[in-house]
């Protein structure tokens, strides 16, 4: 389990050898340093939690099977608790005092914007767990991420509400980097789509209470409500506007992606739709699906250990591992360079989020067809339909 090792500081480093283990040897060698940035606690840790649980088990299976290039891995989380000051602190630690390959994470947008230049200049490999389109265009020729483009969610949720015949659209959004990227994408969009926003409102990422907001959403006229954040306000929002009456369709960013923020608003969150990946209906995808392998064997060994349900922004971690020691091995050495090198040349990389094919045009690799539309049906996550 991850251990505290101060207030903002969680280290967890594995190495497992059994004497009758063939891989034992790998595991007298020099590990290979890897940090990580997750808000483990705080108001985005339905993000940084399972990011981090998903990573401890992660390189524990890793390392029982023998490490990656004969050597172990040691994985140093930082918890920043959402905080892009904290961020920047822990990841100046892990370059210059860890000396890590690579970070993975921050977990939230606003946190892996404000490390991305820092990280560029001293040429260290970051794999963000963070969506914002910003993070990888422009490109950073060090910087990638793990999450689908908040591009293709807010045309997916266009499309959606398109095909609803509803035009008036009601936007809120929270004041962080998440929300604001998320808003752009969708004052861009939904012209395009036939759409008019008729209210336009911000809120304090912490903020407790949106019911002044969703009134003026509903004096304005808004047929339906795009929310985009990953704070607990995706919850209070929901929950707000049952208590208003106001019954227009809800939609969510793809932050909505853990059951937990369901759990928070009740009943209220039934018929919320989102964007997401395949990972929360693995086990209703067909037999012959390419992730549903892959996905079903994380969701099972992750609910089975953790005791609660498996959410995207783990898989963000789980992607973001998965590709940096796939890297590791295609590069051939843990040397920063050449790892960055090699993560730009992977493809075909099968992971939750979608099959990444990254490039030197391209630091994320995935297409929209990543995303599925999903719902809340009965306190469950199931498909949209069509």
């Amino acid at each position: 389990m991850l251990r505290k090792a101060s207030a903002f500081v969680l280290v967890f480093a594995v190495s497992i050898c059994a004497l009758s283990n063939p891989s034992c040897a790998a595991q007298e060698k020099e590990p290979i340093k890897i940090g990580a940035i997750f808000a483990v606690t705080g108001g985005a840790s339905f993000l940084g939690g399972p990011e981090a649980k998903t990573s401890e088990m992660m390189i524990e299976d890793i390392n029982a099977k023998g490490g990656v290039l004969g050597r172990p891995l040691q994985l140093v989380i930082k918890n920043s608790e959402g905080s892009p000051e904290k961020a920047v602190a822990f990841a100046k630690q892990l370059i210059e005092e860890d000396k890590v390959v690579a970070i993975i994470g921050p977990s939230t947008s606003g946190e892996s914007l404000q490390i991305k230049g820092l990280c560029q200049k001293a040429e260290i490999p970051l794999v963000s767990c963070a969506a914002a389109e910003l993070i990888v265009n422009p490109i950073a020729s060090f910087v990638f991420k793990t999450p689908q483009n908040d591009s293709f969610a807010a045309e997916k949720i266009c499309a959606k509400i398109k095909a609803s015949k509803l035009t008036k659209v009601g936007i809120v959004s929270a004041n962080d980097g998440f929300g604001k990227a998320g808003r752009a994408q969708l004052q861009k969009l939904a012209p395009n789509a036939g759409l008019q926003i008729v209210a336009d409102e911000v809120y304090e990422k912490d903020a407790t209470d949106l019911t002044a907001v969703i009134t003026k959403l509903k004096a304005a006229g808004a047929e339906v409500v795009v929310n985009w954040s990953v704070v607990p306000a995706q919850s209070i929002i929901a929950k707000n506007m049952k208590q208003l009456a106001f019954n227009a369709p809800l939609y969510q960013s793809h932050g909505f992606g853990n059951i937990k923020y369901v759990e928070a608003a009740g009943a209220a969150a039934e018929g919320i739709c989102f964007p997401c990946g395949r990972l929360l209906i693995a086990e209703a995808l067909p037999e012959n699906h390419p992730q549903r392998s892959l996905l079903v064997s994380y969701k099972q060994s992750y609910e089975k250990r953790f005791g609660e349900a498996v959410s995207t922004f783990g898989g963000h971690a789980y992607d973001a591992i998965l590709l940096v020691t796939a890297g590791l091995k295609k590069a051939g050495a843990a040397d920063r360079a050449k790892l960055r090198d090699a993560l730009e040349m992977l493809q075909g990389v099968i992971g939750t989020a979608g099959t990444f094919n990254l490039s030197a045009t391209d630091h994320n690799g995935l297409t929209i067809d990543a995303f599925d539309m999903l719902t809340v049906k009965d306190g469950k996550f199931v498909p949209c339909e069509k």
